[in-house]
C-alpha cells in the first residue's frame, strides 16, 4: 500500500495532540506502519498546531509536504484555510466551522477572513464543514470537539471497524471522560 497522509491542524489546547495519539493507536492496529509528527506554533497561546499522521506498509519520513494530505482535519476555520494548499487536489478536508481570533484580529491589527468555507471550495476542495463544537457540547462538554472530528474523520476509514475506533477511545481517553467522549464520537460519526 502507499503511504496515506492525514495532517491534524488546530490551535494550542484544542485536542490535536490526543486526536492524533488515538488515530495513530487505530492506524497501527490495522498492521501499518505509522509515523506521527507534531509541530507547535505558541500552541500555549492560541497559536497553531499541526501534527502530521503518515501511515501505509512502510513510512520512511513523518514529514507531509505541500500537495501531499489525503485528509486534513482541521478544529477551526482559519486553520483549514491556513493549511489547504498541504492537500491533495482529490484529497478531503473534515473543518469545524469555529472561529477562533488569532492574536492580529485580537489586538484590532487585522480582520477574521469572511466566507472561508466557500472559498475552500471554491479553490476546488471537497470540504466537509460542519459545527463539531456543537456536537461536543451537546455530549457534555466543548472540550470533546477533537473527539467528534475523529468521529466524523472514521467515516473516511469504512474498512476500520467501529471497535477499532472504540478501542482507541479506551486506550487514549482517560477512564473520568470516557462516556462523554463515547457520545461525541458517535455525534461525530453519525451527524
Amino acid at each position: 500500500m502507499d503511504t496515506k497522509n492525514i495532517m491534524i491542524v488546530g490551535v494550542g489546547g484544542q485536542g490535536t495532540l490526543l486526536a492524533s495519539k488515538m488515530l495513530g493507536y487505530v492506524l497501527l492496529n490495522q498492521g501499518f506502519d505509522v509515523k506521527v509528527s507534531e509541530v507547535h506554533g505558541m500552541s500555549q497561546r492560541g497559536g497553531s498546531v499541526v501534527t502530521y499522521v503518515r501511515y501505509g506498509d512502510k513510512v520512511a519520513s513523518p514529514v507531509i509536504d505541500k500537495g501531499e494530505a489525503d485528509v486534513i482535519v482541521s478544529f477551526e476555520n482559519l486553520e483549514a484555510a491556513r493549511w489547504l494548499e498541504y492537500l491533495k487536489p482529490d484529497g478531503q478536508i473534515i473543518v469545524n466551522t469555529q472561529e477562533m481570533d488569532p492574536m492580529p484580529v485580537i489586538t484590532g491589527a487585522a480582520e477574521y477572513p469572511s466566507h472561508l468555507v466557500e472559498k475552500m471550495r471554491a479553490a476546488g476542495a471537497r470540504v466537509d464543514a460542519d459545527d463539531f463544537l456543537k456536537l461536543a457540547e451537546e455530549a457534555g462538554s466543548s472540550r470533546a470537539v477533537n473527539i467528534a472530528l475523529m468521529g466524523r474523520l472514521s467515516t473516511c476509514f469504512p474498512e476500520i471497524s467501529d471497535e477499532t475506533w472504540q478501542a482507541a477511545l479506551d486506550v487514549c481517553v482517560p477512564p473520568k471522560f470516557l462516556a462523554l467522549n463515547k457520545k461525541a464520537f458517535e455525534l461525530g460519526r453519525n451527524h
